[in-house]
């Protein structure tokens, strides 16, 4: 066995290609939070953030976390749901 867990080829590539997806879907969720929070909560960018700047961003992040995991989980069910109308074929992301 390999640091994929597993000794088939076709497994450990599709493995491979969700890992690189999760990333890729992370530095978007990151790019996305950051632009967004940063446009609303910093006007006037400086050397550093100001204690309302800092509470703006925080609460901004967590909000647009949230929201982006009651998205995920939402499209993860509808993903099972339709696997089970189709009998299970296929793989899963």
């Amino acid at each position: 066995m390999d640091s994929l867990g597993s000794s088939d080829p076709k497994e450990r590539l599709m493995e491979q290609v969700k890992q690189e997806a999760a990333m890729t879907n992370a530095r978007q969720l990151i790019e996305k939070v950051n632009e967004h929070c940063f446009e609303r909560c910093v006007p006037k960018p400086g050397a550093s953030l100001s204690s309302g700047e800092t509470t703006c961003f925080t609460h901004c992040m967590e909000k647009y976390m949230q929201a982006w995991s009651t998205v995920r989980q939402s499209y993860l069910n509808r993903m099972k749901v339709e696997q089970g109308k189709q009998g299970g074929v296929g793989g899963s992301f």
